[in-house]
């Protein structure tokens, strides 16, 4: 009876102290937190209007003109950031026998721009939005725009504008000429 007696009670103990330790498992609470770090950098955006058409308007060969449309986004870093837009022809005028800015057919002949804008909406130092008479090339890039440190453009962008020249030769060969302007955009 005692050896009975002994088992049960054993036995009783171990379903208790199951019966407990499954109970503690199944209650509980707790908490975590974590810190997010996110690291902002120098971004550069552009859009550029698809087509420009140059014209000439008047008598006696007056000068084709005709401008483009630029939206740019831009975050320069805070201390010695920069950056700026340039352009440059990718792809001279043609067919033959018309304007050409890396062969013109009369020394002189030029294509030229001014370009101007807003200054980004955020501004820090050094933006300057503004470039005239600036000799288009074939071969290198030129100013559009440039910034200076901690510039940042506004969420929807900010404006610039390019407005052309192009000497009407009398040499130049009636038709249609086109050409490929690449705008470049960049910060640091």
């Amino acid at each position: 009876m005692i050896k009975k007696f002994l088992i049960l009670s054993i036995l009783a103990t171990i379903a208790i102290v199951l019966t407990s330790s499954q109970a503690n498992a199944q209650l509980g609470s707790g908490t975590g937190t974590t810190t997010l770090s996110v690291t902002v950098g120098a971004e550069a955006g552009l859009t550029v209007a698809a087509t420009s058409n140059l014209t000439s308007v008047g008598t006696n060969f007056t000068s084709f003109t005709g401008s483009t449309a630029l939206t740019y986004y831009l975050r320069t870093t805070q201390s010695t950031g920069s950056g700026s837009i340039t352009l440059k022809v990718t792809t001279d005028f043609a067919p033959a026998g018309g304007p050409s800015v890396g062969t013109p057919p009369t020394a002189g002949d030029a294509l030229t721009y001014t370009s101007s804008g807003s200054a980004p909406g955020n501004n820090g130092t050094g933006a300057v939005m503004a470039f005239t008479n600036v000799t288009a090339s074939t071969t290198a890039q030129t100013n559009v725009a440039t910034f200076g440190a901690d510039n940042r453009s506004l969420f929807a962008g900010n404006s610039e504008s390019v407005a052309w020249t192009l000497t009407n030769d009398p040499k130049y060969k009636t038709g249609t000429y086109s050409a490929t302007v690449t705008f470049t955009i960049s910060a640091s």
